[in-house]
C-alpha cells in the first residue's frame, strides 16, 4: 500500500511541467498523507490543477480501517468491479510526485521507511481515479484513489507494491475524453517503469505532521531510530 509521496516542487515548475496555470497557494510537499487536499489534474478539466482529498477528508478519516481502502487501487481489480469501471471512464486523474515512500519490514516489529524516485527528482505522475459526494453537513466533496501495481526491479526487493507511474505520453491518453475503456486498461498494463533509486530516510516521515525538506534526503541506518539531522 502506498501511503506517503512527495511533490518538492514549486507551483511554477508544477505549471511548466504538466503545461496547466499556475495552482494558486501551492508550497513543495515532502510529507503527502491520506485525508490531505492534493493538487490533480482531471480528464474533465485538464487546463489546470483542482484540490482534492487523497482518500477520506479528514474528519472522515478518524476510522482508519476504512479510510485505508479509500487511499489505493489495485490495478487488478478495474476491469473486475463495476464501480471502479464506471470511474476508469467518467472519473479519471493524474497526480503529481517526484517520489514516493514505502516500508521496509526489518523484524517483527521494525519498519524502516524508503524513498523511491528518479536521478535529479523529476516531476512524474500517478494514474488515479475520482469520486465526488456530499459530506454529512451537505458540502461537495471529492477525493481520489491511487492507482497501484505489482512491484517491479529493485522496488519489489523493498515491497510488494507500487504506483503504476506516466510517461507524459501516457499522461495526455489517460485525461484524452476520446480514450476507450480498453485504450485506458492497456495504459494500466504491469510494466516496467523508469529507472528509479531508492534509499531508507527519516523515520520522521511517519509524522504526518512532519513536512520537511530533510524526509527526501538519504538517513544512515544510524538515524533511524529518530535521531535528528542537521537538515531537520
Amino acid at each position: 500500500m502506498i501511503e506517503r509521496f512527495s511533490i518538492a516542487a514549486t507551483a511554477a515548475q508544477l505549471a511548466s511541467r504538466f503545461e496547466v496555470d499556475e495552482p494558486v497557494s501551492f508550497h513543495a510537499r515532502y510529507n503527502i498523507s491520506p485525508a490531505q487536499l492534493v493538487p490533480v489534474i482531471t480528464a474533465n478539466d485538464n487546463r489546470g490543477f483542482s484540490f482534492f482529498y487523497w482518500g477520506l477528508p479528514p474528519a472522515q478519516a478518524k476510522n482508519n480501517s476504512v479510510a485505508e481502502k479509500l487511499i489505493n487501487v489495485r490495478v487488478e481489480s478495474i476491469s473486475e468491479k463495476p464501480v471502479l469501471k464506471k470511474n476508469l471512464n467518467k472519473s479519471r486523474c493524474i497526480v503529481p510526485l517526484d517520489g514516493f515512500f514505502t516500508w521496509k519490514k526489518a523484524g517483527k516489529k521494525t519498519l524502516i521507511p524508503w524513498r523511491f524516485g528518479t536521478e535529479g527528482n523529476v516531476l512524474l505522475s500517478m494514474p488515479a481515479l475520482w469520486e465526488e459526494y456530499e459530506d454529512t453537513e451537505g458540502n461537495t466533496v471529492h477525493s481520489f484513489m491511487i492507482i497501484t501495481q505489482t512491484a517491479t526491479d529493485h522496488v519489489e526487493e523493498i515491497t510488494d507494491r507500487m504506483p503504476v507511474l506516466f510517461t507524459k505520453k501516457e499522461e495526455a491518453g489517460w485525461l484524452s475524453i476520446g480514450s476507450s475503456e480498453q485504450e485506458l486498461l492497456n495504459l494500466l498494463q504491469l510494466k516496467q517503469p523508469m529507472k528509479l533509486v531508492g534509499h531508507a530516510v527519516s523515520p520522521r516521515l511517519n509524522d504526518p505532521t512532519f513536512d520537511r525538506p530533510s524526509l527526501i534526503l538519504p538517513t544512515q541506518p544510524a538515524d533511524q531510530f529518530g535521531n535528528l539531522t542537521l537538515f531537520d
